[in-house]
Formats: C-alpha cells, sequence, structure tokens
C-alpha cells in the first residue's frame, strides 16, 4: 500500500515534500517516529559522526547510540535478549553478554576442549582462562605448567603439559592427589579417610555431649528455682528477709 503525503497548495508558491514531512514527524515522541522520518533528505543522523558522544563496544558493534527525529538518544540497548544497563554515554554493562560474538573476547577449540576468555559473572572485559595466558581479547596461549614447574613437583611425580591443563602421574602403584601435589599409596588414602571420618564422628560426640551437659545444667537450675519459690510461701529462706509475724490484739 503507497503512502499518502500531503500537499499544501499556496496562491504563489506549494510546499515542499521534505518540508511536510519534517512538520508530520515533529509530533512523534522520540524514537517512537515511522523510518520515513529518519531519511537522509529529512533529518541528520548524529550517530554517525562520533557515535552521537554515546558509549560503543567496538569489537561486538554494539552502540548505545539511537538515532531519531529530535536528535541521537544514548540509552544502552537490548541485543539478543541481552540487556545492557549504564549511562548509555560512558558505560553499558550486560549480564550473559558472552552470546553476543562471545563478548568480543578469544575463543578457541582444540582437542575437542573448548575455553573462552568471556565470562558471564564479569559484566565487562575479558580474561584468560586458568592454564592460559594473554590479553584475552585477541590471543590466550596456553602455559606450560610443567616447565614453569608450578605443579607436579611432589617426589616420583611425572608431569606431562596439555592444552589448557595438565596431567600428573605417579611411579608405580602410588596415587596423585591433586589438590594437595601429592603421590600416596591407594591404602594410604583408605586409611586417612576413615581417618577422617573418625574425627568428625568423635567432634560430633563431644558436641552432643556438650549440649546435653549444658542442657541438664539448665533443667536442673530451672527446678531449683520453682521448688525454692514454693518453699519461700510457707518459710523464710536464706535470700528472703524474715517477716516478722503480726502481733494479735486481745
Amino acid at each position: 500500500m503507497n503512502s499518502l503525503v500531503p500537499q499544501v497548495s499556496l496562491p504563489s508558491r506549494k510546499l515542499e515534500r521534505s518540508a511536510v514531512l519534517k512538520a508530520l514527524c515533529s509530533g512523534f515522541r522520540g524514537t517512537t517516529e515511522p523510518p520515513i522520518c529518519l531519511t537522509e533528505d529529512i533529518e541528520t543522523n548524529e550517530c554517525l559522526q562520533n557515535n552521537g558522544g554515546c558509549w560503543v563496544d567496538k569489537r561486538t558493534n554494539i552502540t548505545a547510540c539511537r538515532d531519531t527525529f529530535r536528535g541521537r538518544v544514548c540509552r544502552c540497548p537490548i541485543v539478543q535478549g541481552v540487556k545492557f544497563l549504564g549511562d548509555g554515554y560512558t558505560h553499558c554493562e550486560g549480564a550473559l553478554r558472552c552470546v553476543i560474538n562471545n563478548g568480543g573476547c578469544w575463543k578457541h577449540t582444540q582437542m575437542g576442549r573448548t575455553y573462552s576468555a568471556c565470562r558471564n559473572d564479569h559484566l565487562k572485559g575479558c580474561k584468560c582462562p586458568p592454564g592460559f595466558s594473554g590479553d584475552g581479547f585477541k590471543n590466550c596461549t596456553d602455559v606450560n605448567e610443567c616447565e614453569e614447574k608450578t605443579v607436579c613437583q611432589c617426589r616420583g611425580c611425572k608431569c606431562k603439559n596439555t592444552w589448557g591443563s595438565y596431567e600428573c602421574s605417579c611411579n608405580g602403584s602410588l596415587l596423585y592427589i591433586r589438590e594437595h601435589d601429592i603421590c600416596i599409596s591407594k591404602d594410604a588414602r583408605g586409611d586417612a579417610s576413615w581417618g577422617v571420618i573418625w574425627i568428625i564422628i568423635m567432634g560430633l560426640g563431644a558436641a552432643a555431649l556438650g549440649a546435653y551437659t549444658v542442657y541438664k545444667y539448665r533443667i536442673r537450675t530451672y527446678m531449683d528455682s520453682e521448688i525454692r519459690a514454693i518453699m519461700a510461701q510457707y518459710m523464710p529462706l536464706d535470700n528472703h528477709p524474715n517477716t516478722q509475724p503480726s502481733q494479735l490484739e486481745w
């Protein structure tokens, strides 16, 4: 359906099409005008020059500048369901931003593993994952933990570097414990596990005994106070002042 553009005729001249459109477009609120109001012959796109002074992420090509008939508006956008928050001028931050071009961060897949320098719990910036070093934006290089001797340094350990990580094995039938960087026998690990279990059981028993002792003491104190209160109604006690018996009048 073709759109109709009104033309107003005067005795000596006729209004130009652009003048009429400008008059009509001026009646719309910002960001609500139809696309025809944003054409080059009607208005100037201020976002084309220095991004209108608004925030922009050049890595992901996301901008807070929005062109309107009345002028540009700096407002943090919503892109692919990700809502960015901020003032629109100096910064805009969005949770789950990694779904948009990986947040402009480094990402690589190798040997069936995928690593990324973008983290959804970080609202901005890029950081190489553990096992890598670099700027996080253009490159992240694998760190050879074996050469740097930061892991697998226990006696009898054998270190093998892998992409993004490492493998550590022990001589013979020893078992490598990654958390403590140590090789122990499988039996020793079982004994250690039972030792930890017994320590936990003893701790729980001691706590239960202490709780029972406190409970018994509080019950005894309460009963003593109740008994003394009853006895005080019939005879004076040490901590009650002696009351003088009333004298009978004859």
